[in-house]
C-alpha cells in the first residue's frame, strides 16, 4: 500500500577506514540518532528510514525505524529510486550523512507540511548542492538522470522532471553540514546540534584554540578575514552584512564536486601556491588579513593530489606527519606555522561553517 504522508529518509556510512576519519563517522551516527528523534518529536513523518552500513548505529535507532543495509559500491540515485518505489512512497524528506544537525523538530515539521499540502514539488537547503532535499511526486526520479551522488539531485528534479522548486531560507541551520574533522569542531563552538551529538563532541575533546582565534576578528573593527574555496555569493553577502571584520573572498570551483569536474580542477590560488610555495602562499596571507578559512580541497585538486579521506582529514586537524603525499604534508604544517591563524577542511567550512561561526564569534563576545 502507498505510503501518501511524508516519510524521512537519510543514507549513513560509506566512511573510509582511519582514526580521523572514525571520529567524523561517529558524529555522523549521532547526527542520525538525533534527527529521528526530533522527527519522532515533530509528529510530521508517516514512516522513517534509515539506510546504513554501520551495525551499531542500526542497532541504536529507537523503534518505528526501519533499518535497511547499505552496500558499496553505493549510488545514491538508485538506492533511493528503489527504496522510493519497494515502499510506495509519495513524499520523500531525504538527508545526507551529516546533514542539518542544528535542524530542530518544528523546522522538520515545516518542512513536512509543504510537502503534505504540494502535488509537485522539490525543496532543497541549497538547489545547487543539496544535502536536504525534499521531493513530491517521489515518482519523479524515473524522469531524471539518477545521480551517483546526493549533492545534483535536487537541481536534476527540478530541470529534468520539472518540480517546483523551494529554496529555504539561508542560515547556520540550513546550510551546516558536516563532513570533516574541523567541521566537528565548528559544531561544537556553535554548540547548537542535538543532545547526543552535543555529548559525542564533548567526549572528543578536540582542539578548538586555532579556530576559536580565527574567528574572532569577525567581531572586531579594522580586523580583516580571508576565506579562499568555493564560497557562494551569499555567504559573502552573510560577511559583509554580520561582521564588523573586512572580508576578502577568493571563490572559485564552485561545483566541483557536484559536477564531477575535481579531476580538470583549476585554482588561482593553487597556481600562487606553486609559484611561491605554501608557506610563501600563507606569509602572503599573514600581510593580507589576520586569520584565514581556507577549502583545501580546492587546492589538492588543482594540484592533482590522490590523497585518502584519512589524509584529507590528518590535514584538517593539522597532523602534517600523518600524511603520506609530502606536498600535501608540506602545505598542512605551513598553515599550522603561519604567522596567522589558518583554518583547513572542506566545502562546508567556506559555508554553513563560517554562518555557524559568526553566530558563535558573536555569542562569545556578548557572553553567551
Amino acid at each position: 500500500m502507498p505510503v501518501s504522508g511524508p516519510a524521512l529518509v537519510t543514507f549513513v556510512g560509506g566512511m573510509e577506514a582511519g582514526p580521523a576519519a572514525e571520529l567524523v563517522a561517529g558524529a555522523h551516527d549521532t547526527i542520525a540518532l538525533d534527527l529521528f528523534a526530533a522527527a519522532r518529536a515533530s509528529g510530521a513523518f508517516e514512516r522513517l528510514y534509515l539506510v546504513t552500513d554501520r551495525p551499531a548505529l542500526a542497532a541504536a535507532v529507537p523503534a518505528g525505524v526501519e533499518v535497511e543495509a547499505g552496500a558499496e559500491p553505493f549510488h545514491v540515485g538508485r538506492r533511493l529510486a528503489e527504496l522510493v518505489a519497494r515502499h510506495g512512497l509519495t513524499r520523500v524528506l531525504y538527508l545526507s550523512r551529516g546533514a542539518l544537525p542544528f535542524i530542530t523538530a518544528d523546522q522538520l515539521a515545516a518542512i513536512a507540511d509543504l510537502l503534505r499540502t504540494a502535488d509537485a514539488l522539490v525543496i532543497a537547503n541549497n538547489l545547487f548542492s543539496a544535502d536536504l532535499i525534499g521531493f513530491t511526486p517521489a515518482s519523479a526520479l524515473a524522469h531524471i538522470a539518477l545521480p551517483a551522488i546526493d549533492n545534483p539531485l535536487a537541481r536534476l528534479l527540478q530541470q529534468e522532471a520539472g518540480l517546483p522548486a523551494h529554496q529555504l531560507e539561508r542560515s547556520a541551520t540550513t546550510q551546516f553540514d558536516l563532513d570533516t574533522p574541523t567541521d566537528l569542531i565548528v559544531m561544537h563552538i556553535h554548540g547548537g546540534a542535538g543532545e547526543r551529538t552535543r555529548a559525542y563532541l564533548d567526549s572528543l575533546r578536540l582542539d578548538d584554540s586555532l579556530v576559536r582565534r580565527a574567528m574572532r576578528p569577525f567581531t572586531q573593527l579594522g580586523k580583516e578575514v580571508l576565506v579562499a574555496g568555493r564560497v557562494s555569493s551569499a555567504t559573502w553577502a552573510r560577511l559583509e552584512a554580520t561582521t564588523q571584520s573586512r572580508v576578502r573572498v577568493i571563490s572559485e570551483e564552485r561545483g566541483m564536486k557536484a559536477d564531477a569536474r575535481e579531476g580538470g580542477a583549476r585554482s588561482l590560488l593553487g597556481s600562487y601556491l606553486e609559484a611561491v610555495g605554501p608557506a610563501g602562499m600563507f606569509a602572503a596571507f599573514s600581510r593580507l588579513a589576520d586569520s584565514a578559512f581556507v577549502d583545501s580541497r580546492v587546492l589538492f585538486a588543482h594540484l592533482g593530489l590522490a590523497l585518502s579521506t584519512e589524509e584529507r582529514f590528518q590535514s584538517d586537524l593539522g597532523n602534517w606527519n600523518a600524511i603520506a603525499d609530502p606536498l600535501a604534508a608540506a602545505i598542512t604544517r605551513a598553515a599550522r606555522e603561519a604567522p596567522l591563524p589558518v583554518v583547513l577542511g572542506g566545502h562546508s567550512l567556506v559555508a554553513g561553517g563560517l554562518w555557524a561561526l559568526v553566530d558563535a564569534a558573536w555569542g562569545e563576545r556578548e557572553g553567551r
